[in-house]
């Protein structure tokens, strides 16, 4: 089937329903913070990018990599940078031109597409490139990275949240019924290939995206052979997931492109 479709319709239902915290527009406050040069960040779900993982932002070319939603790139546009966000929903682009045209932020640009082709922009156009949790919804996470090196230039940064692979060997079904830690699937996951047919139309009929659990060597060698240097990491949790009281989920990196 055709997953950047799917995927972008599902994230417009997700928008249009509101039920997930990362469709939701930063409030003028936020905005109002960043002009100062007070901000916070996720590239994960509980803990904020360190300040020092960031370039002073002033003349800073940004680009927001499947970071749609109004969150992430109306604060940095406010901080100074001149912000591109790429995403693969129109709707969740829309909250981002929402907070931009309400906070006046006309250094803010939006982009559809798939984060696994930038041929829009040519070689070495960024400074920046910023992609908080999204390659779980891509069938193929190296391309991400190297598309993402070619864009950047000579001494850019890549910041990048993923999913830590140890997520998706659970059966998340039997944890949401019971609570329960059950290990079920083999990594790489696929909801395409790991699920049974019942369950991938309930998704389809829902409008559930559908998900992909990469190994450590796609998310992290990827980088790496890429052409990319990984010089820092931090982990995170997931509130609502039993593992994270035995181990973090998430995986922040910070790397160099030389």
């Amino acid at each position: 089937m055709d997953i950047r479709s799917h995927n972008r319709e599902a994230w417009d239902r997700h928008v249009d329903r509101q039920d997930t915290p990362w469709t939701k527009p930063v409030a003028p406050d936020v905005i109002a913070a960043a002009r100062s040069g007070q901000f916070s960040v996720l590239l994960t779900q509980t803990k904020p990018v360190p300040r020092h993982w960031f370039p002073a932002f002033a003349g800073l070319d940004l680009l927001c990599l499947a970071g749609g939603g109004g969150q992430q790139g109306p604060v940095f546009a406010a901080l100074g940078a001149t912000v591109t966000v790429y995403d693969n929903s129109p709707r969740q682009l829309a909250q981002d031109r929402l907070v931009a045209e309400r906070e006046g932020l006309a250094n803010l640009r939006t982009v559809e597409g798939d984060a696994a082709d930038l041929s829009a922009f040519a070689d070495g156009s960024f400074d920046l490139v910023f992609n908080p949790v999204s390659t779980v919804f891509m069938a193929d996470v190296r391309p991400v990275w190297r598309e993402a090196f070619r864009v950047l230039r000579p001494g850019g940064i890549l910041l990048a949240g993923v999913i830590n692979p140890i997520f998706y060997i659970f059966d998340i079904e039997k944890h949401e019924r019971d609570g329960v830690l059950e290990v079920r699937y083999a990594i790489p996951f696929s909801d395409l290939e790991s699920l049974g047919e019942e369950k991938k139309k309930e998704l389809r009929e829902r409008g559930i995206p559908f998900e992909f659990g990469h190994s450590l060597t796609d998310l992290l060698a990827g980088q790496t052979d890429a052409g990319f240097h990984i010089i820092d990491l931090y982990e995170d949790v997931m509130p609502e997931f039993r593992l994270s009281k035995y181990h973090p989920v998430y995986i922040a990196t910070r790397a160099f492109k030389p």
